[in-house]
């Protein structure tokens, strides 16, 4: 057994030992398609040239300077190329190491936004049940993932409550419009803040796209607008977290661009710096930036490997091919063809129930009865034998247990490269099809 606290301390897990473009390869020789991007994270596939020169010229220049005296080059070349056209508002990053990290990071930085402009009161954040925006604790707190929080309930912030996530193919009623779903989903966010008094809520914190936890979840036309309208009218933040949704993976560089509103706090990681260095971070509206200027002057948080020059020269070269290879329109174009495959091949299919996403960014959720949308039993883990047929055929996915509410339910994601070709679409449709017909007649 490894040495090594692998996520289970009961099997050692394949070596991979190189990676080209959507190809890994384990110890073993096997050639995989990393169909998922591991946890939608590799949006450049594996090995690009260029972002391996950038690390390298990075390493020879500078490893590493700490931030409470110096900046370097290549974080300001990324604040530039994030937030230099001030997206919807957005003039500032802040990069640390992690989605978990930026999460943590855009919580503080409202709460001591409020503090700095006369409001002290402001206290609450309200949440989503079923999201996920971290494992540190405040962004566990923040998050809905009943499973993931529940050994840890007791150490928690009490300081977050959690309303009702947009998820239309079960919460919906029958009887219900999408516009009268909506309705009911904001009547229930403003009923909380008046629960909570309006003037103690910080934020609203919400995935764009709900990702791992509840699998690729876009919100109904309407909803994030009604959103912002609470929000505003209360004189609350909205914080979008796009930790697996944003930087390209729904086929816009924020997924909010397509949602007719923009957040006041948007956390990023994934396709920023594409696993070639561990980064993440937020990007900051002009407002809340001058709050904290005119305030006290310094944001009071921060972190030993924050904005490290290697990290952000990597991402600074991530984001270039994004756009120099026009990435964001193979997004789009792959993506609508991910959609039609999935459709084709799994979409009468009796064990799946609902077959969503954006971009190159989908889930498929399983069921035993597709009419009744009735569950598998969690015991038969059936998105771990789909992950593991998936890997006897050459795929990775990424699946997850606890759709419904942290214990019932199974979903399975597909995020693969923004690079990926329509050939590569349809082989990782053909397997992972093979792998879900050979998952459910198991059980």
């Amino acid at each position: 057994m490894s040495h090594l606290v692998h996520r289970s301390l009961r099997s050692d897990p394949p070596i991979a030992v190189s990676g080209r473009g959507i190809y890994l390869y384990d110890a073993e020789g096997r050639e995989v398609i990393d169909g998922s991007g591991g946890a939608a994270v590799a949006c450049l596939g594996h090995a690009h040239p260029k972002v391996l020169a950038a690390m390298k010229a990075q390493m020879e220049k500078l490893c590493y300077a700490h931030t409470a005296l110096f900046s370097c080059e290549s974080a300001e070349r990324l604040a530039d190329i994030m937030v230099g056209h001030a997206p919807g508002g957005l003039t500032h990053a802040y990069f640390c190491s992690s989605g978990s990290e930026g999460n943590e990071a855009a919580l503080k930085m409202a709460r001591q936004y409020f503090l700095e402009i006369g409001q002290p009161q402001r206290t609450r954040f309200i949440a989503r049940r079923q999201s996920y925006h971290g494992n540190t604790l405040g962004a566990l707190a923040a998050g809905g993932n009943a499973m993931r929080r529940k050994p840890y309930l007791p150490i928690l912030s009490d300081a977050f409550s959690h309303v009702s996530p947009c998820y239309a193919y079960r919460d919906r009623r029958d009887d219900e419009s999408d516009e009268q779903y909506v309705a009911r989903l904001a009547a229930e966010l403003e009923a909380e803040f008046q629960r909570l008094g309006p003037d103690t809520v910080i934020a609203f914190i919400a995935e764009t796209v709900v990702g791992a936890t509840l699998g690729c979840v876009a919100a109904l036309p309407g909803y994030f607008k009604a959103v912002r309208e609470i929000c505003d009218r209360h004189g609350a933040l909205l914080i979008l977290d796009e930790v697996m949704s944003g930087v390209g993976r729904c086929g816009t560089l924020h997924a909010w661009e397509q949602e007719g509103i923009a957040p006041d706090i948007q956390v990023v990681a994934k396709g920023l710096g594409g696993g070639y260095q561990p980064i993440g971070g937020i990007l900051v509206s002009g407002r809340v930036i001058e709050g904290l200027a005119a305030g006290s002057g310094a944001f009071m948080h921060g972190h030993t490997y924050q904005a490290h020059p290697v990290a952000c020269a990597a991402a600074v070269a991530v984001q270039e091919v994004i756009r120099e290879e026009n990435l964001l329109e193979n997004v789009r174009r792959m993506g609508k063809r991910l959609e039609e495959r999935l459709t084709e091949r799994l979409g009468n299919h009796r064990h799946v129930g609902d077959i969503r996403g954006r971009g190159l960014f989908w889930a498929v959720e399983l069921v035993r009865d597709r009419a009744g949308k009735e569950v598998f039993d969690p015991a038969l883990k059936l998105n771990e034998r789909v992950k593991m047929e998936a890997y006897a055929r050459g795929l990775a996915c990424y699946p997850m247990g606890g759709t419904i509410d942290g214990r019932r339910g199974d979903h399975v994601i597909l995020a693969p490269p923004y690079t990926v070709t329509a050939g590569q679409i349809d082989t990782i449709v053909e397997r992972f099809g093979d792998a879900v017909e050979a998952a459910v007649a198991g059980v």
